[in-house]
């Protein structure tokens, strides 16, 4: 067994006490943690308790569900993309993939912030918990979208030299945008040029490469200072001359690098002849034009991180530097940057791995530190697509990608609505999905009919027929326990089930006989090839039809199909009374409906039907009066059986002479 790479994190459960013993009952995304009976010897009682504890607690976000529903559109769009497409032409489809899942990200984090500030509402917090708790669901979103966001620039786009620096500086740009609002607030001041943020944001702008919003905000101090104008323009046209290579243009790599070189020299020249000597906030900006360490270093809180220093550090002293070179200066400038006393965070580690291009270290140390596997299962799916995992076969048998898809989705199922969207997931993996799939769908809670149709339909379009007929059993018991036998025979029926849907049928005519009419008529009517599942169901569908024809008075079609009943056994015997005492209006009637031979059939099972009950008599019945009626019943049928076969021998007779 392999040894893990952190220790696991403790859990702690307030009921639980030293020394007491503890049971647990596993399930798909939780533990249920109870105290159990076992006591020491001498030990004192105290009350039962039963915890659960979650997995996977983001699910249950209402924001971070979001997420998972908006993600889950694009994952599915994903898949579609052809794999017979050049991957020239597939580029430009997995860049915007990938920045649409970064945007959804961003929806997210920006709504979880609009609610911090509205967590202080009692209903508010209730929902979407404390205000600390989504300050920490903030940043990790922030987290997130920034190594998606590095690992787009340096894996997905995989831009070359020149247009590598140009995204990393956008990059930066985009996850360090104090510095919009600080100028926001000194612009909207009444002399923003004396404002105490000024130089803060001026110096901030020139660390991002924000050159062109460095001279605006400088245009300002040069207007109140007319002395030092000269001074000012000086350093204007250095701002403005500064080159920034255009990957569209004519311009090569290597012409650019001779531009850029002159204009470095240029501004050397500027600071070793004093140029700004008399200004030190500008000869602050020419030494951070320079890429100067020791200057940098001395703004780390304007630089704030390390990798902040990397961009500006590279910007200004390497703007061609190559993909392969990007770890060399990540590590340095990682160790420059921190205290040699400081370790580095997770996340320091995360985005030195992508500097590095280590794919699978970047996959393992988020799948490590974040907590869920939403971020690991969709990078690593995306990346997949790209062609950038090799193959990572792990030891028990799937993939990397499906692996952590199998992971995430498995996470989803135990949630009550999102379980539907993990069916995709599970689709989309050829190895193990199906599996997965098969044993999560029958943990699913059949809470109403229409959620156990919606996992009927998913069951069906998969072809997966056990899980079909144990739904379809579950759906149709439950049912039947609740005396509604029309949705317990339809049930039975979707689930091709003949023993149950022979003892529904049953259930059906018993209710026949006790009140004598039917129940749930349109389902009846309808059977159509259904009735073929077993002779009751058969028999009970014959027999709704009879009455039907009789209610139309189509007395001699009525007459044959309840004669056919009898003769082809289809009709239990012990429904035969009941047929027979049907048949006593159709032998009352004026017009012959039974000829000679139908009328001697009917008179054979008659005779059956007695001598059974005279071999073998119900000992359940009350004796005395309901022996009365069956005889009462058995005259009146001979009586009019009798009377139908002279009536037809005469009519038959004077038809053949």
């Amino acid at each position: 067994m392999e040894e893990v790479d952190v220790e696991p994190a403790v859990t702690n459960i307030p009921a639980v006490r030293h020394g007491k013993h503890m049971g647990f009952a596993w399930g798909p995304g939780d533990i249920l943690v109870y105290e159990t009976q076992y006591k020491d010897p001498g030990a004192s009682g105290s009350g039962r308790f039963i915890s659960e504890v979650r997995k996977d607690e983001d699910i249950y976000s209402p924001i971070l569900r979001k997420l998972f529903n908006e993600s889950h559109h694009i994952f599915v769009g994903l898949q579609t993309i052809r794999e017979d497409l050049p991957s020239k032409n597939k580029k430009p489809q997995f860049v915007s993939i990938s920045k649409n899942y970064r945007s959804v990200i961003r929806a997210c984090m920006e709504e979880l912030q609009q609610v911090a500030v509205s967590a202080k509402d009692a209903e508010m917090a209730t929902q979407y918990g404390n205000q600390a708790c989504i300050i920490t669901t903030v940043s990790i979103l922030l987290a997130i979208e920034l190594i998606w966001n590095l690992c787009e620039v340096l894996f997905i786009d995989a831009a070359p030299a020149g247009s590598l620096l140009l995204h990393l500086v956008d990059w930066v740009r985009l996850h360090k945008a104090d510095v919009d609002e600080k100028a926001r607030d000194v612009l909207q001041s009444d002399c923003p040029a004396e404002h105490r943020d000024y130089w803060d944001v001026v110096l901030s702008y020139v660390l991002q490469g924000r050159l062109e919003e460095a001279r605006q905000m400088l245009v300002k101090q040069a207007t109140l200072h007319p002395a030092a104008r000269n001074m000012y323009k000086l350093m204007d046209g250095l701002l403005s001359k500064m080159p920034f290579y255009n990957p569209g243009g004519n311009q090569t790599l290597t012409e650019f690098d001779v531009k850029w070189r002159h204009w470095h020299e240029e501004v050397t020249r500027c600071l070793q002849d004093n140029t700004f000597a008399s200004n030190k906030h500008l000869e602050l900006i020419c030494k951070i034009l320079l890429g100067d360490e020791d200057t940098l270093l001395e703004h780390k809180e304007l630089l704030s991180t390390w990798y902040h220093f990397l961009v500006t550090r590279l910007l200004y002293c390497h703007p061609t530097v190559k993909p392969t070179e990007l770890h060399y200066y990540a590590q340095s400038c990682l160790t420059m940057f921190l205290d040699s006393r400081s370790v580095p965070e997770p996340l320091d580690s995360i985005l030195l791995a992508a500097f590095e291009f280590d794919i699978h270290q970047v996959i393992k140390d988020c799948s490590i530190a974040l907590n869920n596997w939403w971020f690991a299962a969709h990078l690593t799916d995306l990346l997949d697509h790209c062609k950038l995992l090799q193959s990572h076969n792990l030891h028990f048998g799937s993939n990397l990608r499906e692996f952590l898809l199998l992971e995430y989705a498995s996470g989803l199922f135990t949630h009550h609505s999102l379980w539907q969207l993990a069916v995709d997931y599970f689709d989309h993996c050829p190895e193990f999905g199906r599996v997965n799939l098969e044993l999560q769908i029958e943990r699913v809670p059949l809470d109403t009919e229409r959620k156990a149709l919606k996992v009927l339909r998913i069951c069906e379009q998969r072809q997966m027929s056990e899980q079909v007929r144990s739904i379809c059993k579950i759906m149709a018991m439950r049912a039947l326990r609740n005396n509604r036998l029309g949705s317990a025979l339809s049930w039975s029926i979707r689930a091709k089930d003949a023993a149950f849907a022979t003892l529904i049928s049953e259930r059906f005519l018993q209710d026949y006989c006790a009140r004598g009419t039917f129940s749930d008529l349109d389902l009846i009517d309808n059977l159509g090839p259904a009735m073929l599942l077993s002779d009751r169901l058969t028999f009970l569908g014959k027999y709704r039809e009879f009455h039907k024809l009789y209610g139309e008075k189509r007395f001699r079609e009525a007459g044959k199909l309840l004669l056919s009943l009898m003769t082809a056994k289809i009709a239990p015997q012990s429904f035969w009374m009941t047929l027979l005492t049907d048949a006593l209006p159709l032998l009352e009637q004026k017009e012959v409906i039974f000829s000679a031979e139908q009328t001697y059939e009917l008179m054979f099972c008659l005779e059956e039907l007695t001598s059974l009950n005279t071999a073998a008599p119900d000992t359940d019945k009350p004796m005395q009066e309901d022996d009365d009626v069956e005889l009462t019943n058995v005259e009146l049928l001979r009586l009019a059986l009798a009377r139908n076969l002279a009536t037809a021998i005469v009519k038959e007779g004077t038809v053949d002479s």
